[in-house]
């Protein structure tokens, strides 16, 4: 529950107590959050970005509801193994900008790194749940909520090599793909939720990083 109920949401969290949940995946009380929770990637997000995110969830109207325990195997369930899931997988930091790279890079890089977390759902996990870093962005077929998640490298064959920045932008937009075709389940509720009301300067920075990839030829 992330409204700001105090019994049963964040009402009763400081800035600090977000700021750390959000960039380290730990609560207040010390818990550890389990990495479905993108914190490995929230961690580069700034702290203005972060504070700004808090403001908005405390005007949401507070919600009185506790939260289920999660519904995993119990040998997946141990929160004290996460604290080693962590030292293998996890580098805290804040995004820092290429300086060799434009503004507009810089831009896109944060987008898809920090707040929008892209390399999350669409690059193949090993058998612990950490990234294969090998493959960024390449797609997996076990996305989020069992989903295949396509390559998004440019790669002409398996990849939106074929895709130019219009495209892409059109598609965050529209969730329409240059060939007729759209997108659907998650990918779909994210374009209808988030992207769609993002600006076309970060869209097009967006995909400008996202372009610059390299290219994989790896398909789920």
């Amino acid at each position: 529950n992330i409204t700001p109920d105090v019994e049963t949401g964040i009402g009763a969290w400081s800035d600090r107590d977000f700021t750390v949940a959000m960039t380290e995946g730990v609560g207040p009380d010390g818990t550890h959050f389990f990495p479905a929770f993108p914190y490995t990637s929230f961690t580069r997000m700034t702290e203005e970005d972060l504070l700004d995110l808090k403001a908005y969830l405390f005007t949401l109207p507070p919600v009185s509801n506790a939260t289920p325990p999660p519904d995993i195997p119990l040998h997946r369930g141990w929160r004290a193994g996460v604290a080693a899931w962590n030292f293998l997988y996890f580098s805290p930091g804040t995004f820092a900008p290429e300086p060799d790279s434009s503004e507009a890079w810089n831009r896109g890089n944060y987008l898809a790194t920090a707040l929008g977390h892209c390399a999350e759902c669409h690059t193949p996990r090993d058998f612990l749940g950490g990234m294969r870093r090998d493959l960024a962005y390449a797609g997996t077929s076990a996305g989020p909520e069992g989903e295949a998640a396509p390559n998004i490298t440019p790669n002409d064959d398996t990849g939106v090599g074929g895709w130019n920045s219009v495209d892409m932008v059109w598609f965050l937009q529209t969730g329409l793909k240059p060939d007729g075709d759209s997108a659907s389940g998650t990918m779909m509720e994210l374009i209808e939720n988030g992207y769609q009301y993002m600006t076309e300067e970060d869209l097009a920075a967006l995909a400008l990083y996202l372009q610059s990839l390299a290219p994989i030829g790896s398909s789920p």
